[in-house]
């Protein structure tokens, strides 16, 4: 779509003479006066219309504001406004009609987010807000993230949970499914990540709030950055309802014992012509082609100019709010090849003042070309340049199960040749090693990470199919038996290599989508986690669970110095193709065990290793997992069944 363009949107000048570094954008509630300020320099006339519903009809109490400092419009409005909702008229210059924006700063909304809604904050807080506590966390590669949907893992009836399907459900303890087991937050408790990643929560603009049974969505179309989504709330007519469950599933979370992530969308909006941002400042906030029409780096139609400093600003202030306001412990950018690598560094700094414990990590690509130079996106071959900042690790993910874009193709598990070495490259976490061959040239599958820490090393995601589909696609003729073993070995090398473990919700259980690969728009009965897998693959969330038990109890497989994964990892040689082993002294980095060795087997056949001296403890099978060992080898070799990993400490 074509429209007019300011070329000095992108000039220093521009920035100098507009740039507003306050702390006050947006609404700021006292019981005597509200206050409202709205960043639109090209604005010639901004009025602000006062609503007493968030989305009934009704005719609006109309109040010009005034051109303040900076490119900003101010106004106070005497009187109590609490609970009262607003929005925005803007005349711009060289334009004849008038556009009506949502506030770009509003911190609650009503149904369907269309108009902000003036809250005194303290009303959205639940009973022991003020007492809320994080759990302890320290170093990133000790994370073990657990991604979910909010709507999906609560929704289906054999979750025993009350609130279905909405921030409350992830409140709840007790919940239990067929035949007594664990579900909800127990369950995530049960299994022992750290982490609890949930798809977009923002307020987003494909899913009727008011009519949220009927739909869904993953929530990859943002509308308000500030604000949770009104649908999983139990009334999304009251912009403080969503707020408090929200809040009251943190406190939740944190209380049994789990840190909380959001996965934010600051790459591009669901509208782009008619959003809010476009509306408040024509063209400003994103990037565009030679010829003005809006670039599409996101594949979604447009994307957000993350180096223009309004943009930079408001990304950056949007964080903070959900950092200090909600309590929330991490973010992981979607599309953060989108932003530029000055942002994520100003981001990564800003949140150290508010905690330094708070990871970040994104997706190291774009959904398409951009007009940001490639050297100045955050993409995982740039990761490096940028500290205390992840992406995921593709790279390990194609190589442990086969290409998402190839579905008929599998991988290691599944005994597919000749990915090997790009698995050793996962299990270093992307971080040089003397030992791995990277390819020559090729900057995507070489030693992109500085440290451990950089590296999500993951197998599936919400995105291409969940690992049992995958499985399924690529072994037409195997038992369901060989694919569980496939399944154990994808997390086994998931949860013993370097870097940051992460784990789609229900990978556990075998989780389904019934072959769908993108099923951001798929019903709940695509979509929905079904606790009834749970029983029938009681073994493999045992497996599991014993697996990041271990993980937990060895420092060696989370070692934070990519020098010391170098010094103290060495990779063995193995007796077939299909297989790849290695030892790690784990004393020399903290560890109880003397030694481990890791033996990965994908091939078809039992084989034969040869290890180093005698005396080996086994904590890993193709059957069992766990961090106490039970059962010994005798002798300075091992068998290792097809499909499977054997892990031993000495």
């Amino acid at each position: 779509m074509k429209r007019n363009r300011l070329p000095a949107y992108d000039s220093p000048a521009f920035a100098e003479k507009f740039h507003y570094n306050g702390s006050d954008l947006g609404a700021r509630y006292q019981p005597g006066a509200t206050s409202f300020r709205l960043w639109a320099p090209t604005a010639d006339s901004v009025d602000l219309l006062i609503f007493q519903t968030g989305h009934e009809p009704e005719s609006p109490r109309v109040l010009p504001m005034k051109r303040d400092q900076r490119g900003t419009w101010l106004l106070s409005v005497a009187g109590d406004l609490r609970n009262h909702y607003y929005r925005y008229r803007l005349v711009h210059h060289g334009q004849q009609e008038a556009v009506e924006a949502i506030d770009p700063y509003a911190v609650a909304v009503g149904a369907n987010g269309n108009r902000a809604m003036i809250v005194k904050w303290e009303d959205t807080h639940p009973s022991g807000w003020e007492r809320d506590r994080k759990p302890s966390f320290t170093e990133p590669t000790d994370a073990i993230i657990y991604e979910v949907h909010v709507r999906d893992f609560t929704i289906h009836a054999s979750s025993g949970i009350k609130h279905k399907g909405g921030y409350r459900g992830l409140t709840e303890r007790g919940a239990r499914g067929p035949e007594g087991v664990k579900t909800g937050i127990d369950h995530l408790r049960e299994l022992g990540v750290s982490h609890v990643h949930l798809l977009p929560v923002a307020d987003f603009a494909s899913v009727d709030e008011l009519g949220a049974a009927k739909q869904y969505n993953w929530g990859y179309d943002p509308k308000n950055y500030n604000v949770p989504e009104g649908s999983y709330s139990t009334d999304p007519r009251d912009g403080r309802t969503r707020i408090h469950e929200f809040k009251e599933m943190v406190m939740a979370l944190h209380r049994a014992g789990l840190r909380v992530v959001l996965d934010v969308v600051y790459n591009h909006t669901y509208h782009a012509q008619d959003s809010h941002l476009n509306h408040a400042v024509p063209g400003y906030y994103y990037r565009q082609n030679a010829d003005g029409s809006f670039s599409n780096g996101s594949g979604c139609g447009n994307e957000t100019a993350s180096d223009r400093s309004m943009v930079r600003k408001m990304m950056v202030d949007s964080l903070l709010h959900w950092a200090k306001e909600y309590h929330v412990d991490g973010f992981r950018f979607d599309l953060m090849g989108l932003h530029d690598l000055e942002t994520m560094k100003v981001i990564r700094k800003a949140l150290d003042k508010v905690d330094p414990t708070i990871l970040l990590y994104g997706e190291g690509w774009t959904g398409g070309d951009s007009p940001l130079d490639w050297k100045h996106r955050a993409m995982k071959p740039n990761v490096s340049a940028l500290k205390r900042i992840a992406a995921f690790s593709d790279t390990m993910r194609d190589a442990i199960k086969g290409p998402v874009g190839d579905h008929h193709v599998g991988g290691f598990i599944q005994g597919h040749a000749g990915v090997e070495e790009r698995l050793q490259i996962g299990i270093v976490a992307s971080t040089r090693h003397p030992q791995v061959r990277y390819p020559k040239g090729d900057v995507w599958h070489g030693p992109w990470a500085r440290e451990p820490g950089q590296c999500v090393s993951y197998n599936s995601c919400h995105d291409n199919h969940a690992l049992w589909d995958k499985i399924m696609l690529t072994t037409p003729k195997r038992s369901e038996a060989e694919r569980l073993r496939m399944n154990k070995l994808a997390a086994a090398i998931t949860l013993t290599s370097q870097g940051i473990s992460f784990l789609h919700a229900g990978e556990e259980m075998a989780r389904t989508k019934k072959g769908v690969e993108n099923s951001y728009n798929h019903p709940d009965s695509i979509n929905a986690i079904d606790w009834r897998r749970k029983v029938k693959h009681a073994g493999l969330f045992a497996y599991y669970r014993g697996l990041i038990a271990l993980r937990k109890a060895h420092p060696a497989f989370r070692m934070i110095k990519a020098a010391d994964v170098r010094k103290h990892l060495a990779f063995l040689p193995m007796p077939a193709a299909g297989m790849v082993g290695y030892c790690i002294s784990g004393q020399d980095v903290g560890d109880t065990a003397e030694w481990i060795v890791v033996l990965l087997n994908g091939s078809d056949k039992t084989q034969r290793v040869d290890l180093p001296e005698s005396g080996w403890r086994v904590v890993v099978d193709d059957q069992r997992a766990g961090a106490k060992p039970f059962r010994r080898l005798a002798g300075a070799s091992a068998e290792v069944a097809p499909h499977s990993a054997l892990v031993l400490i000495r």
